[in-house]
Parts: C-alpha cells; sequence; structure tokens
C-alpha cells in the first residue's frame, strides 16, 4: 500500500515541479509584457494586464503540451485547445478580477500596487489553472493510467523479502 502511495506521491511531486517550472517562466512573461504595456502605451492597467495574460497563456500552451503534459493524450488536440483556452479565461477573469478589485475598488493604482495585485491574481488563478487542465485539458491515457494502477496494486501485492510463500501466493518468476 505504502509503494503505490509514494509512487502517486513521487509522480504527483514531478508534475507539480513541471508545472512550477512552465508556470513560472510563464509569470516572468506576464508581468514583463504588463509592464512593457503599461510603459510604451496609455492603455488603463486592466487592459494591459488581459494583453499580457493572452501572452503569457500562448507561451504557457507550448509549455505545458510539450514539456509538463508531453506524455498525456494528443489524439484530441482541438478539444484539448478549446478546454485550454476555456480555462484560460477563467483563469484571466480569476487574476484580472483581483487587480481589477485593488485597482478600481480601493483605488491602489500605483505601479507598484498593480505589480503586487497583478501578482497575487497569478497566484489565485495558478491554483484554479493547475486543477482544471490536470483535470480536463491535459487527460491522462486511459490504458497508461490503468497500467500505472497495476503496478502499484502489484507492488502492494509482493510480499516482503524473506517472507514465506503461501498457498494463495502465487510464484513470482
Amino acid at each position: 500500500m505504502l509503494g503505490g502511495l509514494s509512487t502517486q506521491v513521487g509522480r504527483l511531486a514531478r508534475e507539480i515541479a513541471k508545472f512550477g517550472v512552465v508556470g513560472g517562466a510563464g509569470v516572468f512573461v506576464n508581468l514583463a509584457v504588463f509592464n512593457l504595456v503599461r510603459s510604451v502605451t496609455e492603455l488603463p492597467v486592466v487592459r494591459a494586464s488581459i494583453v499580457a495574460t493572452v501572452a503569457a497563456t500562448c507561451f504557457n500552451y507550448v509549455g505545458y503540451r510539450y514539456f509538463t503534459y508531453r506524455d498525456r493524450d494528443k489524439q484530441r488536440r482541438t478539444k484539448e485547445l478549446s478546454l485550454f483556452l476555456l480555462f484560460s479565461a477563467i483563469g484571466l477573469i480569476i487574476e484580472n478580477g483581483v487587480l481589477y478589485t485593488a485597482t478600481y475598488g480601493f483605488g491602489w493604482d500605483s505601479s507598484l500596487a498593480s505589480n503586487v495585485f497583478k501578482f497575487l491574481g497569478i497566484g489565485i488563478a495558478t491554483l484554479f489553472r493547475f486543477w482544471s487542465y490536470r483535470t480536463w485539458v491535459f487527460r491522462t491515457l486511459p490504458a497508461r493510467e490503468a497500467v500505472e494502477r497495476a503496478e502499484a496494486f502489484l507492488s502492494d501485492a509482493q510480499p516482503a523479502r524473506g517472507a514465506r510463500r503461501t498457498a494463495e501466493q502465487p510464484i513470482r518468476k
């Protein structure tokens, strides 16, 4: 039982690490584009943020598809991309809703405050994105999932080293 659990925890930890690498690079892209757009245009703060979020979303899709979730089902790319865009749009609303509330609800609209609340919005939206992308967008292959469960079951069922085999236990080759 513990062998299968540790395998699942290890797999989840690797997935979170890969998601974090791509997401961290995406945060950099998001904040860099946000500050660039704010410095060279007259766009209001939330519109500049939306432009930056869209740029980061495009960057992140490539990273998630070809790095984080490269071993996941690739058969339904149109559906995958549609779901990615849908959940990214919800994340965009979450992310920019935080910035909008801080800017227009509380009047916190300095450059520093905008960056702080943009970053906070990214963090909150990232939790939603991680859950939705791994659950709905980049789905595991059914056969792979079945093999992993069977391997975990077999590793749990193996007798301890040096233990005697009982009549119910098969002989392993």
